[in-house]
């Protein structure tokens, strides 16, 4: 019997997340997106109880929790301003590599400094000539001795501006391709590692994004992730990892727009009755319902395989994929319940729809996602065999 139900944790769990997002995240939402303010303040407060991390081992000093578990905090910070949610929950992509493939040693230093201290850390893989394309990317690291040289530039880092150490790709073997990419920790205080610009974006504008410099980076050995030339297999073990967060995100954004859509439909009248009587409305209404709903069932049907040790890869690109897709449908047709009023910025859902953009494109754009499951679909992958596209367009 296939049972949907969550456990009293994980209620109590989710209830804590909203009620997060409710006080301290979307209370000041659209001051933070107007004035593009980092939400340092709110990092601190959602270190201290609890709501960051969530991926890290006990073993490590964090909570361990479920993959379905960080899902569920997900959808609640996208709910209340998924630009500060990204940034609460960015570490989670950082760290995964380091979970994946660090040592001992590894581990406990960068994981637990992320517990100790509401540290950040970034994931740096997208290059100005390499987005959806990883194999193009031309950040070189160079064996020398008992270290490792990397050169290079990354684009669209999140947190990039504020992340005290970085999960690093590049290239140990240029003449391979994607299969020549290696993984490497690199912390922020590093010489050679500048932050060199700041983007100014359309949307999720309390989230840091930033491209990163490395010039002459000497790191030791020890911060190589797994074996060298074996990174590419192991972004594609992370974002299998975090794309159900991804996607809950998006089922948050799209079941705010839905909600002040449905409520506003009850108080806008029109030829003398709220439009929500109107069936052109009613329709548009249900259809929000339905893919928020459907978008949720997804998501935790991803984290679901991944917290049973099975692969879920073409379940993290069906819910990544519709999930993205249907939080800008759903956020444009908000703004067109709201009319003309939807287009000002002195109301909510305009601030929806360009948050909602960003969902089709980072950690895969929602056309990368259609090749994977295409992929998935045509031709079965076995356990062990990544997938050429499924690291496309991650940051």
């Amino acid at each position: 019997m296939v049972d949907l139900t969550l456990t009293d944790e994980q209620k109590d769990l989710r209830e804590l997340a909203h009620n997060f997002a409710e006080k301290e995240i979307r209370s000041v939402a659209w001051d933070y997106d107007r004035d593009a303010t980092w939400p340092q303040e709110i990092i601190e407060k959602a270190h201290e109880v609890g709501l960051m991390n969530a991926e890290v081992p006990e073993e490590y000093g964090g909570p361990g929790l479920h993959v379905l578990d960080g899902c569920l905090i997900e959808e609640e910070f996208g709910w209340g301003c998924s630009g500060i949610g990204t940034s609460l929950m960015c570490n989670g992509l950082a760290s995964a590599p380091v979970i994946l493939g660090g040592s001992e040693e590894v581990k406990k230093e960068f994981l637990g400094m992320l517990i100790e201290e509401p540290k950040l850390a970034s994931f740096c893989l997208t290059e100005p000539e390499a987005g959806s394309d990883v194999g193009s990317m031309r950040t070189r690291a160079v064996k020398q001795g008992d270290k490792y040289v990397i050169n290079g530039s990354k684009v669209f880092i999140t947190n990039g501006s504020h992340a005290s150490w970085y999960t690093v790709y590049a290239k140990t073997d240029p003449d391979k391709g994607h299969k020549g990419i290696s993984a490497f920790v690199v912390p922020r205080d590093t010489p050679g590692v500048s932050v060199m610009k700041k983007e100014d974006k359309l949307g999720q504008r309390a989230s840091d994004t930033a491209q990163i410099q490395f010039e002459d980076v000497e790191i030791p050995e020890e911060y190589l992730l797994g074996e060298e030339n074996h990174g590419f297999k192991l972004a594609m073990m992370t974002l299998d990892r975090t794309r159900p967060g991804v996607a809950a995100m998006a089922v948050g954004i799209g079941r705010a727009a839905f909600e002040f859509a449905r409520d506003y439909s009850k108080e806008r009248i029109q030829f003398g009755v709220p439009i929500a009587m109107h069936q052109a409305i009613q329709f548009m209404i249900a259809d929000m319902s339905t893919k928020v709903e459907a978008g949720r069932l997804l998501v935790w049907q991803s984290a679901a395989l991944l917290d049973q040790g099975k692969r879920n890869t073409l379940a993290a690109s069906h819910a990544k994929r519709f999930a993205a897709d249907s939080a800008m449908e759903i956020a444009t047709d908000a703004v067109q319940v709201y009319g003309g009023y939807g287009f000002i910025t002195e109301y909510p859902v305009e601030k929806l729809m360009r948050d909602a953009k960003i969902m089709q494109l980072y950690e895969g754009t929602s056309q990368i996602q259609r090749l994977v499951i295409a992929r998935e679909v045509l031709m079965p992958r076995k356990v062990d065999e990544p997938s050429e596209m499924a690291a496309a367009g991650a940051n």
